[in-house]
């Protein structure tokens, strides 16, 4: 499941998927609506994690419990990778996924995260992205998180982010043609 935040953490784009997982609507989740259907006890993980890789502009990831329509946890990973803006260079924020996580494998531990790279698990078949251009995205992330830095792929990376930038721009801007946004 694909999302797009602004520089200040704020949810502008979230994926239709969000709905189907979550039963919270994608314009609810804007801004920090999200946060509504992270475990109570998750919660303090998951935007704390988000607010320090925000001051650092850095990639991030988290494993939490989101609440499902009928209020049971499931575990997902989630995570975001910076955009920064062509012309000035500025972090403008992020292109990231969430992803189910396999049920059972997770139930004893405690919400946990940290900024530095993110690696994206594999998509959980209930939820791979069924919009073309939020399997881009989810490509991109993937594609941005096998660059390494001691290998070959590294010049590559800046065009992965230009790519991950022009995505979530398209997303975003998706979002404000259908009246979904923030102000």
């Amino acid at each position: 499941m694909i999302f797009v935040t602004d520089a200040r953490g704020r949810c502008v784009y979230a994926c239709p998927e969000w709905e189907a997982l979550t039963g919270q609507p994608s314009t609810e989740a804007l801004d920090r609506g999200w946060v509504l259907r992270v475990h109570p006890d998750d919660r303090g993980t998951a935007t704390g994690i988000l607010d320090e890789a925000l001051a650092s502009g850095a990639e991030f990831s988290i494993r939490y419990r989101l609440l499902k329509p009928d209020d049971t946890p499931r575990w997902v990973g989630a995570g975001g990778v910076p955009s920064f803006g062509i012309e000035n260079g500025a972090f403008i924020g992020y292109l990231g996924s969430i992803t189910e996580l396999a049920g059972g494998a997770t139930d004893t531990i405690a919400a946990y995260g940290n900024v530095g790279r993110f690696v994206p698990p594999p998509p959980h078949p209930a939820t791979m992205p069924i919009d073309t251009l939020d399997l881009i995205a989810d490509h991109l992330i993937i594609t941005h998180s096998l660059i390494e830095e001691d290998d070959g792929a590294k010049a590559a990376l800046p065009g992965a982010r230009i790519a991950l930038l022009e995505v979530g721009l398209a997303l975003a801007a998706r979002m404000r043609m259908q009246g979904r946004s923030l102000n």
